[in-house]
Parts: structure tokens; sequence; C-alpha cells
């Protein structure tokens, strides 16, 4: 026997978290876009994992490209939010891929590969963690991932 089990998660911005998941069928989950890495200090404009389980958000999307590539988050960073979100209750949706010069330089299993290892490194029950892949070379490039990519 297979089971399979699915949930159809959303992510608006931050603000529209309370509405859309008012808004929505029981069975379906809204997800946060981002949340900080750790509790406490002084960190505005960051949204803590406390806060999102406070509004009984379960979701929450961690290692978007735009985040790692226009503010600079690591792999390590990424991992560290990873596991924190986690140890508040958060499921997450960790983002990996690599960049149109990544991919025509031939790593993209070497970038890839980074990506989920870091995360590993500091999670080890992923009962909670859904990968995606998300094509960074594809977006704004003019390029189009086929069914085969």
């Amino acid at each position: 026997w297979v089971v399979l089990i699915s949930e159809v998660v959303v992510s608006p911005p931050y603000v529209f978290l309370p509405v859309v998941k008012s808004s929505l069928r029981p069975d379906f989950h809204v997800a946060a876009q981002n949340c900080w890495v750790k509790k406490g200090g002084a960190f505005t404009g960051e949204v803590s994992a406390e806060m999102l389980v406070n509004l009984e958000v379960p979701w929450v999307i961690l290692g978007h490209s735009e985040r790692r590539l226009i503010l600079g988050e690591s792999n390590e960073f990424v991992a560290d939010k990873v596991a924190y979100a986690l140890a508040q209750g958060l499921k997450v949706i960790a983002c990996v891929g690599e960049t149109l010069e990544q991919r025509e330089s031939g790593s993209t299993v070497e970038v890839v590969a980074a990506q989920t290892k870091a995360i590993a490194a500091k999670v080890s029950d992923w009962t909670n963690v859904v990968l995606a892949y998300e094509p960074v070379w594809a977006i704004g490039t003019g390029k189009v991932a086929s069914p085969a990519q």
C-alpha cells in the first residue's frame, strides 16, 4: 500500500496571511514567505517563527532564490532557519535551485547538493520538510524549463 498525503498551501504576503487563511477551505493552508532564524532581538522588519505560530500559520517558505541572491542568505543560514522553524513547530518548504550561470557552468548537481546537505546537517527529521526545486535560471531569463529539465 502506498499512502499519499498532500496538502494545498498558498503563500500570500505576510500582511495578508490572516485574511487569506480565513477565506480558505479548512483543508487548505497558508505559508509565510520567510521567517527569522532565532527568537528575540531587534530584527526590524523580520517575522519570527513564534509570530507565525501565534497566528496559526503552519507553513513557511525558506531559502527562496530572491533571499539567497538579493539578501545574501547562505546555505548555512538557510539551514539554521529551517532547523529553527521546525523546532518551533512549523512545517517548512525549503527552496533549492541553481542560477543560469551555475547551470551553464555544469554545476547544477553540486549547487543543489550543497544546499540540501547544509539543511541535512541541521535537520534529522524530515517529516515536516518539503524540498522545492526552484529553477532560478528560468526566472526572468527568457529561458523556459522543459518537462525533462
